[in-house]
């Protein structure tokens, strides 16, 4: 049933970007053999067209030197080699130009429509292909319709244009004959290759309706149900269990961290029993105090317990303690407005090392600690 609802007439929506993108690894891509070809048949037409009389004349110099042999060479095997070889490597000099245009099209033509695509996974094996059922599917598809009214289209196309060429040259054609055979020679050559560019240019026009039917074709074969899209969300974003699961590891693995920073913290304040906070400051290091560590509840009292255990002085403030942790991020420098609340704080506890080292008298920290309005969390 489930198969039945996800049939391709359900598949209305467009593709999606990661549709397209994944199609696009696979290999997937629209193409257009009829652009291929017309691009190849008319870079070939152009190609004689343009370098027809170097090719004409090196072809002709072959073959007159090829015909120009005395007694002693044709009965000579060596010589015949030689000369055999001579013969081929100039030929296949006079049509470089015309195999350089050739390829350089073969290349070319493809990537017109779809762009270059290199798919590892377009060329795997796969058993489907195989299928008797399936073959036989593509066989009475809309594609292979479209295919076989694109050959016979072709085919009416070219041919249509072929007798019209015929009719309009025939008083050329027939004036062949009057003239000498060097001049009617170049004359049927080039008739002979504006001939094959205007028929190569008639392909074009099978091109010009089948690329929008492969752009169409590949469009429709990617469409998606509102069932793909959401579980392509779902894929991309991930399923709601994973993702909290994922949070809570992060969000341990990041309580680790802060925890492991405690003992070097200089003082922890605390509101003392919803909020604590750690910060470390080391004149030397930093310009302003760093929040190492922040917890409420639960952390808050492991927090004090980590400082207990390491002997990092706790500080009652709850009004700052509130301040600093809603305020401050971990691992950030605390805002301005409480430069002045804790180097009170901090130099309380740094007298009070010295003080428990005999160097000192006895601090008192300050009651009346201020905390800007602006910053006050009460």
């Amino acid at each position: 049933m489930a198969e039945e609802n996800d049939s391709s007439q359900e598949k209305t929506e467009e593709a999606t970007p990661r549709r397209l993108e994944k199609a696009r690894e696979e290999g997937q891509i629209p193409r257009s053999k009829e652009l291929t070809t017309t691009v190849m048949l008319l870079a070939g037409s152009v190609a004689l067209l343009a370098s027809g009389p170097f090719m004409g004349s090196q072809l002709g110099g072959v073959f007159e030197s090829s015909m120009r042999l005395d007694r002693a060479s044709a009965f000579d095997p060596s010589q015949m080699l030689a000369i055999l070889t001579s013969s081929l490597a100039d030929s296949l000099l006079a049509l470089l130009p015309l195999f350089f245009t050739l390829a350089v099209a073969a290349f070319v033509g493809p990537i017109l429509l779809g762009g270059w695509l290199v798919s590892s996974k377009a060329m795997e094996p796969k058993l489907s292909r195989m299928s008797l059922l399936a073959g036989l599917k593509r066989m009475f598809s809309v594609k292979s319709l479209v295919e076989l009214l694109k050959a016979v289209a072709k085919v009416g196309v070219i041919l249509l244009l072929a007798v019209g060429l015929l009719r309009m040259l025939r008083p050329e054609l027939l004036g062949l004959a009057n003239e000498s055979v060097e001049t009617a020679i170049s004359h049927a050559v080039w008739l002979a290759i504006i001939s094959a560019l205007i028929l190569s240019a008639s392909t074009a026009l099978i091109a010009a309706v089948d690329v929008p039917f492969q752009l169409w074709e590949h469009a429709r074969k990617l469409r998606m149900s509102m069932q793909d899209i959401k579980d392509e969300y779902k894929e991309s974003e991930g399923k709601p269990e994973v993702k909290s699961k994922i949070k809570q590891l992060q969000r341990e693995m990041a309580n680790r961290r802060m925890m492991a920073a405690v003992p070097d913290a200089d003082v922890v304040i605390t509101n003392p029993t919803h909020y604590s906070v750690a910060l470390k400051y080391d004149p030397s290091q930093m310009a302003t105090p760093v929040l190492v560590a922040k917890g409420a509840d639960e952390i808050a009292l492991k927090i004090r317990e980590i400082a207990n255990a390491h002997g990092v002085e706790l500080v009652a403030s709850p009004a700052l303690a509130r301040s600093v942790f809603h305020t401050t991020d971990v691992d950030e420098t605390i805002p301005a407005g409480l430069y002045m609340a804790v180097a009170q704080v901090l130099a309380y506890v740094f007298q009070l090392r010295n003080y428990r080292t005999g160097r000192g008298k006895k601090p008192y920290l300050p009651t009346d600690i201020q905390i800007p309005a602006d910053l006050r969390y009460d």
